[in-house]
């Protein structure tokens, strides 16, 4: 059994209010994608293909700035292509999914900004993605959610019971994420397509099992966030 990751390195990171996308910003002396690649270096996975953006990183694109801040520094054996992403989520995605080995058999996509992901959790998400060919790390909602019209009036509450916060990785068969992101892209109708499990669902039929993760998988999405995620880190 082979298995790929792509780890999403390619975001601006613009509630951050630095010049620097978050995924390169300094979390206890290491850029916040060094915790996501190391969990995915110590897993099963066989490689892993990074995906970055266009942009700089002291004075060097963040494809160069990868490659030798992280990859070589850290020895991250498994990363076998650094590609650039694309302008919406999906084009990165897809452009990551053109570089996966072709004997592989499941494909685990992660966003790098989550750096608490652990070793435990990626090793669930392959058992399951075994089972049941595409799987999505995930927690139960803990909070009532609010249906709201456009003026900002509450219309419906869901039953929480039926309610979960979407993580990654998220996890599928080879044949299965390719194929269906294939009929994506040939859609010319395609509009609000939030992740990978939204793909699958739409253009493939195929059902998503949840993956029962962490609270403690959060992504990195404004300045309090690094904090929070130091205190997930080192912890214990």
């Amino acid at each position: 059994m082979k298995i790929s990751a792509i780890v999403l390195a390619g975001g601006k990171g613009s509630r951050m209010n630095s010049d620097i996308p978050k995924q390169y910003l300094l979390l206890c002396g290491k850029p916040v994608l060094y915790y996501a690649l190391q969990a995915f270096q110590h897993s099963s996975v066989d490689e892993i293909i990074l995906v970055v953006g266009n942009g700089r990183i002291k004075d060097v694109s963040e494809e160069e700035y990868c490659k030798k801040e992280l990859i070589d520094n850290y020895h991250f054996n498994k990363v076998k292509h650094v590609v650039l992403g694309g302008s919406e989520r999906y084009d990165s995605v897809m452009n990551g999914l053109k570089e996966v080995q072709n004997k592989t058999d499941y494909i685990l996509i992660h966003d790098g900004a989550r750096p608490c992901v652990t070793v435990e959790l990626i090793e669930r998400c392959i058992l399951d993605v075994v089972d049941y060919n595409a799987c999505v790390a995930a927690v139960p909602v803990k909070d009532t959610i609010k249906m709201v019209d456009s003026k900002g009036y509450a219309v419906s509450t869901p039953d929480r019971k039926t309610l979960w916060q979407i993580q990654t990785p998220q996890c599928f068969e080879c044949n299965l994420i390719k194929k269906a992101y294939h009929n994506m892209m040939v859609d010319t109708e395609k509009s609000n397509i939030t992740d990978d499990a939204m793909v699958v669902e739409n253009y493939s039929g195929n059902k998503v099992k949840m993956t029962h993760s962490s609270y403690k998988n959060i992504k990195i999405t404004t300045p309090e966030d690094l904090q929070i995620a130091k205190s997930f880190l080192f912890s214990e």
